[in-house]
């Protein structure tokens, strides 16, 4: 199963998308998700892993944050790597939340439908932040 998470910036979860498919990429899911626009709307910013390289285009005023991507023929420069560290301290809390949502046993081996597994993700985030945030 593939599916979407945002949190604050202190790693509570505050939404999970609709369950897809384990193929799916990210970007994809963003896309119909609206994540995006909904960002946009709400005037609001998000730190995200490289999975969503090339999602928001937009240089001038990026909603979405990701790093910067070597290559065998492109190498980071230091200013490119000291970024990388800065975004990667900012996304250690987004990482402990996804974690607590993991540590559900049920989660380990998911073989459902989408539609089940969506309502299951979203009763397993109410629990998580009770759990985590008493």
């Amino acid at each position: 199963m593939h599916f979407l998470a945002l949190t604050d910036k202190r790693g509570r979860l505050i939404w999970i998308s609709a369950a897809r498919p384990g193929r799916t990429h990210d970007n994809t899911a963003a896309r119909h998700d609206h994540i995006l626009a909904h960002l946009r709307a709400a005037g609001l910013g998000a730190l995200a892993d490289l999975g969503f390289r090339g999602l928001d285009n937009d240089v001038r005023d990026p909603v979405i944050v990701t790093g910067f991507h070597a290559s065998r023929t492109h190498k980071l420069t230091p200013g490119q790597k000291n970024a990388n560290r800065v975004l990667a301290i900012g996304r250690a809390p987004v990482e402990h939340g996804f974690a607590h949502l993991k540590n559900w046993r049920i989660l380990a081996k998911l073989r459902t439908d989408p539609a089940r597994a969506t309502r299951l993700l979203r009763a397993l985030l109410v629990l998580t932040n009770l759990e985590v945030n008493r």
